[in-house]
């Protein structure tokens, strides 16, 4: 996940519209010893936040805001086909079906001689049984390019070796999965939530920034997934079929935990040194008016930074006295809404307004779906109308269900024939003013996600 600050970032007010569409971004510090150019919503938060995180500058006119599916599938295939040096994709699978995204991977290798392919991907979810498992439509980009191409699977550990026996395929994907969505080529980067199959390439509604020319950014994010492959399987593909390798001998890959939280403990704490030391000239703060603060959550391995970073904004926002027509607003979204209680905690305590919006039944990925699974959008209703119950015991229900600068609402979006699968908060320093901050990635807020 990946938290911007920023200030004027969208020329609408704070509509549905501009909740989607519009991010124009514009004056903010990369030098923190001039925190004065934030807005003061969120000037104290910022200061504090870039002494606990890693932080990038970017120039607004590198940062592009996607708003469909069909722009997102577009501007990956461009980011592939412009590869010279890395091409880095991370993603839950690649939909069996994606043959025009194969090809153009494998095009690009054909071109580029000195070009390498990294793929992370989850491990139960690539490797489902049947004739359109994903992992078979991999097996041609080993065998074309076998010392070019590197795809690492990451298998939760809380499935024990004993468990991973008993439970059947699909169901095993609920002890946990590879959710990171990074998808990269040399110095451009896109972070999304969307993952590489048909649906989110033409009907499943996401959000989709596009940082160009950012090779310090690119690195990180490449450096991230390198990490994350030290405890993943790696695909092989000898001629009678794929083979999961563990490289690492010195530990079985149910018990990475230690290792895990280890490893990326430290990652992080390199490149919170690396922005802290970095020097930043007053010119270079100017052109660069975007600030990126990386933000890894993986509760399986201890490490909650939304969960630190998200509570430490809420009592940044607490302690702050407001005039009434300057009191700030949260925009919250989630495909999947079904608030963790520390979260609602979070919310329902604070003293600011809050509009949430969520997919309704129709819009949520699982509708219609066969067996146990299309019974999940009932699901989700139901933690909805929780919800809802929870805020009216706390006397924050809106009347007319709109955003104001307390109440809390809840709405649902619906498109006919589509999906929905945005997630994020937006932070205004009022009802009617744009946002200066917002966290994006793959951020559900769910129930387990705290915990998982």
């Amino acid at each position: 996940m990946l938290a911007a600050a920023y200030r004027n970032v969208c020329r609408h007010s704070g509509t549905h519209r501009a909740l989607f569409k519009c991010f124009t971004v514009s004056k903010c510090a990369r030098n923190f010893s001039i925190a004065r150019r934030f807005d003061p919503t969120i000037r104290e938060f910022v200061s504090r936040l870039a002494q606990k995180q890693p932080s990038f500058s970017v120039a607004s006119k590198d940062v592009h805001v996607l708003s469909q599916p069909s722009e997102f599938y577009t501007n990956l295939l461009n980011i592939i086909r412009r590869a010279r040096r890395r091409i880095f994709l991370s993603s839950l699978y690649i939909g069996f079906s994606e043959t025009e995204l194969i090809n153009a991977l494998d095009d690009a290798l054909r071109r580029n001689p000195g070009l390498h392919l990294y793929l992370n991907l989850d491990y139960n979810r690539s490797t489902r049984p049947g004739p359109s498992s994903p992992i078979l439509s991999l097996l041609p980009l080993l065998r074309n390019h076998e010392h070019r191409v590197h795809i690492s699977l990451f298998r939760s550990p809380k499935l024990s070796a004993t468990m991973a026996k008993v439970v059947p395929p699909r169901f095993n994907e609920g002890w946990g999965t590879w959710h990171a969505k990074i998808y990269g080529s040399d110095d451009d980067v896109m972070i999304s939530g969307a993952n590489l199959n048909k649906a989110y390439f033409s009907n499943r509604q996401d959000r989709y920034l596009h940082f160009s020319a950012q090779p310090a950014l690119a690195d990180y994010c490449f450096s991230f997934l390198q990490t994350v492959s030290g405890f993943s399987y790696r695909i092989l593909a000898p001629s009678d079929g794929p083979v999961l390798h563990w490289e690492d001998t010195s530990v079985l890959p149910w018990q990475i935990s230690s290792k895990a939280e280890h490893v990326l403990s430290q990652f992080q704490m390199k490149h919170l040194l690396s922005s802290v030391s970095s020097p930043s000239s007053e010119e270079q703060a100017n052109s660069s008016d975007v600030v990126i603060f990386p933000i890894v959550q993986a509760g399986q391995f201890n490490i909650r930074e939304e969960e630190h970073t998200l509570s430490m904004l809420f009592d940044h926002l607490a302690s702050r006295g407001y005039c009434i027509d300057q009191q700030p607003v949260m925009n919250l979204t989630s495909g999947y809404f079904g608030l963790s209680k520390e979260y609602q905690d979070l919310i329902l305590k604070s003293n600011i307004g809050c509009s949430i919006i969520a997919a309704s039944p129709k819009a949520n990925g699982f509708y219609g779906s066969g067996g146990l699974s299309g019974l999940i959008p009932e699901g989700y209703t139901l933690l909805e109308q929780r919800f809802m119950s929870a805020i009216r015991a706390a006397s924050r229900s809106s009347p007319s269900n709109l955003p104001n600068d307390h109440n809390i609402s809840l709405r649902e979006w619906e498109r006919d024939g589509w999906t929905y699968h945005a997630k994020g908060i937006w932070l205004s320093p009022s009802v009617d003013s744009p946002p200066v901050l917002t966290l994006f990635g793959i951020n559900e807020f769910e129930l387990t996600f705290s915990k998982s």
